[in-house]
């Protein structure tokens, strides 16, 4: 797998970023930014994803939106300074590719296409967190646990997913036991085989079956303002 955003650029274009693209492995749980840090380094995935995650004054968190190949992280900080909103956490071991907002701003003002890019995957990236809002509020914890592993399972190259019952946890608004009562239940359907840190997704169509209509809208808003797979 490759970013799409960089795999799309003309070859003119992606020479102005290229020499300053360093590749990178990101372990899971790694903290990319808190909210308030300056962004100083923009991430585009090849594989893997990234969650942004809303924190409260208590401590509580619950993810807003989700960032993987088809996109980058940080990619507003191109147009000028940003401070993140966000608590930008790697949910799966990542490979990307960086580079520093210098450059990138640079390049930005230098190629059309790459402002386009820019102005589309905010426009995807926002679509996606407000329609995460009104999930969050209005759909079951089984449909949004669905849909959590359908997003994450179209930015990875397996069907295994690692994660915590706290991180999932996290990433729902939910207590543990929850998720675990969730996770079990999609197991007896013979959805999901689900481990002590491990999810496998056993029957996808299942799976899409079981989400709600905001999975479907969410992809529909990327395939609509970002560029295609390869």
């Amino acid at each position: 797998m490759r970013n799409r955003l960089l795999a799309s650029l003309p070859s003119d274009d992606y020479a102005l970023l290229a020499p300053h693209l360093v590749q990178v492995d990101l372990e899971r749980g790694r903290l990319l930014y808190d909210p308030g840090d300056p962004i100083e380094t923009v991430y585009f995935p090849h594989d893997g994803v990234v969650s942004l995650m809303t924190l409260m004054e208590n401590g509580a968190a619950i993810e807003s939106a989700t960032i993987g190949p088809e996109g980058a992280l940080g990619l507003m900080a191109a147009v000028s300074p940003r401070q993140s909103l966000l608590r930008a956490i790697v949910q799966t071991p990542v490979r990307a590719a960086r580079i520093s907002v210098a450059p990138l701003h640079e390049a930005w003002e230098k190629s059309v296409e790459l402002r386009r890019l820019v102005d589309n995957h905010n426009e995807a990236l926002f679509g996606h967190a407000i329609q995460s809002v009104a999930c969050n509020a209005l759909h079951s914890v089984e449909a949004r646990f669905c849909r959590w592993l359908l997003t994450c399972h179209d930015r990875i190259s397996s069907d295994t997913v690692a994660l915590t019952q706290e991180f999932l946890a996290d990433m729902l608004g939910v207590q543990r036991t929850t998720v675990t009562a969730v996770a079990r239940s999609l197991q007896e359907k013979g959805v999901i085989r689900y481990r002590r840190g491990v999810v496998d997704i056993i029957d996808r169509p299942a799976l899409e079956q079981y989400t709600c209509e905001c999975y479907g809208a969410i992809r529909r808003t990327y395939e609509r303002l970002l560029p295609p797979e390869a």
